[in-house]
């Protein structure tokens, strides 16, 4: 299957559409250009054009076809690293921004959704991060006191706690911060785009950028059919960046997370899983991850096959834990099975690159991208226009190429093995 295509989705099911911007025809100026109709390009947008600047989004596909569609629809707060690493790797200046600033960044989300009104079943009921084992459980009690001391709402829960919350007796401990929580992630995508229009942002979908130069002191860039003369250009194509920048595709690898979405559960059964509807995520080398939506469909998420899939069964490993969670779940059928690439950075953090003059470059979400790419579109509009109050929250690291990049299915299939077998060890 090629990805020109995206995958049938419980999402694009459900979305009651999938989005339709003309393409992108003849010759156009805007002060600023955007690749990518992703979270990032339209958060980005959307506040550009609110502070009434002149915006365009160009999109290869439409609006939410790559991961900001395919997610698993859980709003994450924090990064990779706890804030303590954090802190010590950037110093006492940019650290602690960078900790606020991610740590804050599902209360943004979920504040943009209620200020533009964004249907796309939005429930901020809290993050849980489980431990199965005593190394990943240290992990988690030192990630929740570092959190602790810093004043957020998060605690530690027990085993008979933990399984209250999750309906099962797997995990011996878990994290549980209150910001987390959960949506729909092409209803949001779509949401926002439309939400962006509205303001004046002009959106094309269909409108891949096949070059991109300098011209008259700024930038052009090209399509098929257009072209786009512009100030200022935004990059945010993360885990479907291609060659349009040098060496960028070499940054960050991607790599495919999968989802299986079952039939809605009985009323019975999804009561007593994650009964309070928070999101979870395991801790360890590979995660697993899961939810149950509004309409009680259980969504499970991980690691999968390093191409498109269309069907749960491609991702019964992912089907089959879920039944050695939960046994009640013996019958149920799992309607859907899909996945999409993130981008993974080397140093699992995001990236902020300014290669040149007038190019922003943001990408590598690491699988936190909901929150984090909603609330940098907020960020990098500001930088865009040369506002910084209050002071940009991230790195602006040069762009590195990964070395060997060209063997990355090797070493991800490599790495996920190497990780699948430490998790059974409890390494």
């Amino acid at each position: 299957m090629s990805e020109r295509s995206p995958p049938r989705s419980l999402y694009r099911d459900t979305a009651g559409g999938t989005g339709d911007y003309a393409a992108l025809a003849g010759a156009r100026r805007a002060r600023v250009a955007i690749v990518g109709g992703g979270f990032t390009g339209l958060s980005a947008a959307l506040h550009l054009a609110e502070a009434g600047d002149d915006v365009a989004v160009l999109e290869a596909h439409q609006p939410g076809w790559g991961a900001s569609g395919r997610n698993g629809g859980q709003v994450n707060p924090g990064l990779k690293y706890d804030p303590d690493t954090i802190e010590a790797m950037f110093g006492p200046d940019l650290g602690p921004r960078m900790v606020d600033f991610s740590y804050a960044a599902p209360d943004f989300t979920f504040g943009l959704i209620k200020r533009l009104s964004i249907a796309c079943d939005a429930r901020q009921h809290g993050t849980l991060r489980a431990a199965i084992r005593p190394k990943p459980e240290a992990a988690v009690r030192a990630t929740a006191a570092q959190c602790q001391r810093r004043g957020m709402p998060v605690g530690m829960l027990d085993a008979k706690v933990m399984a209250e919350r999750t309906g099962t007796d797997r995990y011996i401990s878990g994290l549980f911060d209150a910001r987390g929580g959960d949506l729909h992630p092409l209803k949001y995508t779509l949401g926002l785009a439309a939400a962006a229009q509205g303001a004046g942002a002009r959106i094309f979908g269909d409108s891949e950028v096949l070059s991109l130069r300098r011209e008259a002191g700024g930038w052009l860039l090209k399509t098929a059919r257009g072209s786009v003369s512009a100030e200022k250009v935004l990059i945010a194509t993360n885990g479907y960046t291609g060659g349009l920048w040098p060496g960028l595709e070499q940054s960050l690898v991607p790599v495919f997370s999968a989802i299986a979405a079952s039939e809605p559960l009985p009323s019975a059964v999804a009561a007593t899983i994650l009964p309070e509807r928070p999101v979870l995520y395991e801790a360890g080398n590979i995660t697993v991850y899961y939810r149950v939506d509004a309409q009680n469909r259980l969504l499970m998420g991980g690691r999968g096959p390093m191409k498109s899939i269309d069907d749960a069964a491609a991702i019964r490993y992912l089907t089959d834990y879920a039944l050695r969670l939960w046994p009640a779940l013996a019958g149920t059928r799992w309607t859907h099975g899909w996945n999409g690439r993130v981008a993974i950075t080397k140093d699992h953090l995001p990236h902020i690159h300014e290669p040149e003059d007038g190019i922003l470059i943001c990408l590598g979400y690491n699988g936190r991208g909901v929150a984090m790419a909603s609330a940098m579109g907020a960020a990098l509009a500001q930088r865009l226009r040369d506002d910084e109050t209050p002071p940009f929250p991230m790195p602006i690291s040069p762009l590195k190429p990964i070395r060997f990049h060209r063997f990355w299915p090797v070493g991800v299939k490599a790495a996920i093995l190497s990780g699948r077998v430490k998790d059974r060890l409890g390494l």
